[in-house]
């Protein structure tokens, strides 16, 4: 990939794009809110398929059970969003992390990420919206390297900057995914959790006065919130931060209309917690969130209303 492409692969695309989103689904409750996103943004977003995420923590015995519960979330989503077609595209992902930066985890996901990426080409790439841990993204540049060309991941993960540490869930949890990632020259486009996508933050009341009682889907993602919320904080006045439906937007940034990015050096993650710098390379680097704008058109997708 030549100069002039590397740059504007890093740029918001401008017309319909193919995508593939990796998710650990069941990990929170805003990877269900940035699949229906994707879904009801059909006219510009092709998916091509969904991939499932391994995670562990109080929702999972192991990261094996997370992508394995991931996996049936996404099922559930397609059913209550009458997409079913896309269940056949639908494939399971890494049960380990990655065990060092060299090996691979095999997986459907990967298989299939490497197959489908083989077909494109820089200037018509496949985009990786990666929305968990990164290790399906990863294992399949393991796994096939040439696919760095072909493809333009966009991540929600690691923390701002500025922020005192890089120990943001979706890096930590396998820092050598994210390093194998990050060195593999593909475009990359990184959304940071702590400093950034933090400002994403609704109000309860909110999703319950724009979504409650609109569709069966609106309803059992407020019913999700709702539970999920009930675990830490009953009766106080709570809001929720929809990480990973900034990362969807993405794709639809024109204008600049829901955030703010800039060319940034490379950071490397280490495994101290901290980042390294690669001067020879750029990304395009999120630093700012336009709240209510990405907040509005959100809640018009999913209600099928306008606002």
């Amino acid at each position: 990939m030549n100069t002039e492409q590397y740059f504007k692969n890093l740029c918001v695309p401008s017309t319909p794009v193919d995508v593939v989103l990796d998710t650990d689904t069941f990990n929170e409750i805003d990877d269900q809110f940035a699949i229906a996103y994707l879904l009801a943004a059909s006219d510009r977003l092709n998916l091509k398929a969904l991939h499932a995420a391994p995670f562990y923590n109080h929702h999972s015995e192991s990261p094996k059970d997370g992508m394995l519960k991931s996996y049936e979330e996404i099922l559930r989503l397609l059913t209550l969003t009458n997409r079913q077609e896309f269940a056949s595209v639908t494939y399971k992902g890494s049960e380990t992390y990655l065990k060092d930066e060299a090996t691979p985890v095999p997986s459907d996901a990967a298989t299939n990420l490497t197959e489908l990426a083989s077909s494109y080409c820089p200037d018509h790439p496949l985009y990786v919206v990666a929305i968990g841990a990164i290790t399906n993204v990863a294992s399949a540049l393991l796994l096939k390297p040439e696919i760095a060309e072909n493809i333009v991941i966009v991540w929600l993960g690691g923390h701002s900057r500025e922020y005192h540490d890089t120990k943001e869930f979706n890096l930590f949890q396998d820092v050598a995914a994210a390093r194998v990632v990050f060195k593999s020259g593909a475009p990359i486009v990184q959304l940071p959790c702590m400093g950034v996508v933090s400002s994403f933050s609704i109000p309860f009341v909110e999703l319950v006065h724009y979504l409650g009682g609109k569709n069966e889907l609106c309803d059992f993602l407020v019913g999700r919130v709702r539970d999920e919320i009930s675990t830490y904080a009953s009766g106080l006045a709570v809001s929720r931060v929809l990480w990973d439906v900034a990362a969807v937007a993405w794709l639809l940034n024109e204008n600049s209309r829901f955030m703010l990015s800039r060319l940034d050096t490379l950071p490397v993650p280490e495994y101290d917690g901290l980042y390294a710098y690669d001067h020879s390379r750029l990304i395009r680097y999120v630093y700012h969130i336009n709240r209510d704008q990405l907040a509005t058109d959100l809640f018009e997708k999913l209600s099928g209303n306008r606002i």
